[in-house]
């Protein structure tokens, strides 16, 4: 049987989420780099993107619904509204909730959906001992969890004036936790979950004063987000600026350093799927169209993992779209960075080539924006900051 420690009901039940002790396992300081790290170039050409994926972040105004409701005589316990941090926060939310399920002491319970939040937290329910069944319409690998960019920074889940009390606490609770239950994963063949160096790179000081916000694009003023504060700094890598004779990246006057956690999804998603069925956890098809439907299914316990089809089917209007797309090139290999550079970020995974456009004008386009249509020309120029970037490298004899 394949699994990552076995958790039976008594522990999780117990189990103390005071987490201080993690310190140890994210840096508080870049050592400095001893010499210029010798980069093999990205191949970014547009004739090499083999996929675009378009999603939908699940952005919640209040923050991550975590609520418990009656649905005629089925208990629904919410699990939804995790903005661009689903993959971050998923076994940190799956373990709040699940521990709110076995309160009602159930032999088994549904879980719907089969994105990140949802497979992860059916597996946590059956970890701890309790049969269960996925209602989805769609299999992980057609999820929108799937098509995010996957890498660790979890962020904002909520607007500043709608925030719940005590969001920072929970969402803090959240990380740290997932942040424990990763540390398995890392080392095993496949590289599931893997680090890799990153380089921020500017044109310009980082500490030059930032620019003005810009309104979005239906008129509206740039969003005030819910500040999180640096609860995580002893888990998060501190950036260290590479003097000119280590940036190893020629024509850039500034770059800063640091060390960065990502999923590589197939094989990530691969383990996931295979402990839920050797589990013996089961899955049934099925699309929803209203919240009473969910008393009709034969298990009165629900954990409700939607993502942003909440928005519709269960009628929360808080949720917001925020539009994201990659691009995915040919995958090297060889290449073992990535890095981040006139708003567009790049990471060498295991299934290609991962590029995607950030900064504040591509979020100003992606606010409020449920169009899941990729756009072509959009990849194209986001793969274009990078050839031209990689075009000032020595070219390299044959």
């Amino acid at each position: 049987m394949i699994g990552v420690g076995h958790m039976d009901r008594r522990h999780l039940l117990k189990q103390s989420l005071a987490l201080g002790g993690l310190a140890g396992l994210g840096a508080t300081s870049q050592p400095a780099m001893a010499q210029r790290a010798q980069l093999v170039p990205i191949r970014a050409h547009a004739d090499r993107i083999y996929d675009i994926k378009c999603c939908i972040r699940p952005f919640r105004t209040k923050g991550p619904n975590l609520t418990v409701e009656q649905v005629g005589d089925a208990t629904v316990i919410h699990n939804y509204g995790h903005h661009g941090s689903g993959w971050c926060l998923s076994w940190g939310s799956a373990d709040m909730q699940v521990q709110k399920a076995m309160s009602f002491a159930p032999r088994k319970i549904a879980v719907v959906g089969s994105g990140v939040i949802g497979l992860t937290t059916a597996v946590q329910a059956l970890r701890a001992g309790m049969e269960v069944t996925i209602y989805t319409r769609e299999l992980l690998p057609r999820t929108r969890s799937y098509r995010a960019n996957g890498v660790w920074g979890p962020g904002t889940v909520a607007l500043a004036s709608e925030a719940q009390p005590g969001l920072g606490d929970i969402w803090e609770q959240m990380v740290r936790t997932s942040w424990k239950n990763f540390r398995p994963y890392m080392g095993m063949a496949g590289s599931p979950i893997a680090w890799s160096e990153h380089y921020e790179l500017s044109d310009t000081p980082f500490d030059a004063p930032p620019p003005a916000p810009i309104p979005m694009a239906n008129g509206e003023p740039a969003p005030v987000f819910y500040d999180m504060g640096n609860r995580i700094g002893d888990i998060t890598s501190i950036p260290e600026v590479l003097t000119p004779e280590l940036n190893p990246f020629p024509g850039v006057k500034y770059a800063r350093h640091s060390t960065k956690m990502f999923w590589n999804f197939s094989e990530y998603g691969h383990l996931l799927t295979t402990e839920f069925f050797s589990r013996g956890g089961k899955i049934v098809m099925r699309d929803f169209h209203s919240p009473s439907e969910l008393g009709h299914l034969p298990e009165k316990v629900i954990i409700n993992c939607p993502g942003y089809a909440a928005h519709d089917w269960w009628r929360d209007k808080s949720m917001i779209p925020v539009r994201g797309q990659t691009e995915w090139l040919i995958p090297q290999p060889e290449v073992n960075y990535g890095l981040t550079y006139r708003n567009v970020e790049t990471r060498s995974k295991s299934d290609g080539v991962m590029v995607i456009q950030i900064g504040p004008e591509m979020f100003a386009k992606s606010w409020k924006n449920s169009n899941e249509i990729p756009n072509r020309a959009e990849a194209e120029t986001a793969v274009k900051v990078v050839e031209e970037l990689m075009s000032r490298f020595p070219t390299r004899p044959a």
